[in-house]
């Protein structure tokens, strides 16, 4: 076992450990029948008629295709910051999680069909899902403590940019999302690193990153105790 692989073990077991309640952590996926006990979307949904999306972008009609990074994979997305953060928040799923196959990844869609208003984001390209079968709207429980450690690793790193489905109300544990307004100075902030990090010596952000570090775990759990207040 090389030394990566031995962190992540001992990381995925202080997780169990001390386990926090705030996304399921300590808990195991959820099987098929606890997906089936567990209250889905609302089944109805609605046709979004506004101009911009839940979270203030602008509705695209259109939106680029960006490849994902070592994955082989592509996804549309808005222009600029956004694509800039989401794209790091899908290579760290495939570099940290696990490898995307075809079709993992959504992004931009024109359909204004939702079920939950921040599924509007996507109209804006201003989120993403990752394997939305595995992880529907409703269901909770569906990573592993290890997977979650790093889940709240990229929410504290990108500091309150991106939010997680999995801690909404009702909750989709595939979905990711620009949580603040277009020109926010956190936004830009943050895709102004993630771009020194894409182009700097590459020891740092996707692929050099370690989120079983202790520090970084406490400083994962801080962030999230905080946000969740």
């Amino acid at each position: 076992m090389n030394e990566l692989s031995r962190r992540r073990v001992l990381g995925a077991t202080t997780a169990l450990a001390g386990a926090t309640v705030l996304g399921g952590l300590g808990s195991a996926p959820a099987t098929a029948a606890d997906r089936a006990a567990t209250p889905a979307g609302s089944g109805k949904a609605t046709a979004w008629t506004k101009a911009r999306s839940a979270n203030g972008w602008k509705i695209l009609d259109e939106a680029t295709s960006y490849g994902i990074e070592g994955s082989g994979r592509s996804v549309r997305l808005a222009d600029g910051d956004a694509a800039t953060i989401l794209l790091h928040v899908a290579r760290r799923f495939h570099y940290e999680i696990d490898q995307l196959r075809a079709g993992d990844v959504r992004g931009h869609r024109t359909s204004r069909q939702v079920e939950q208003p921040y599924e509007s984001n996507y109209l804006s390209g201003t989120a993403i899902d990752i394997r939305e079968p595995s992880y529907p709207l409703g269901a909770r429980a569906g990573f592993y403590p290890q997977e979650l450690v790093v889940i709240r690793d990229v929410l504290a790193e990108l500091d309150g940019v991106v939010a997680w489905g999995g801690d909404f109300p009702v909750p989709k544990e595939s979905h990711f999302e620009i949580a603040l307004k277009p020109g926010h100075p956190k936004v830009k902030n943050i895709a102004r690193k993630i771009t020194a990090w894409n182009t700097g010596p590459g020891n740092e952000g996707a692929g050099a990153t370690d989120a079983f570090d202790a520090a970084r775990q406490k400083h994962a759990r801080t962030f999230a105790r905080r946000t969740a207040a």
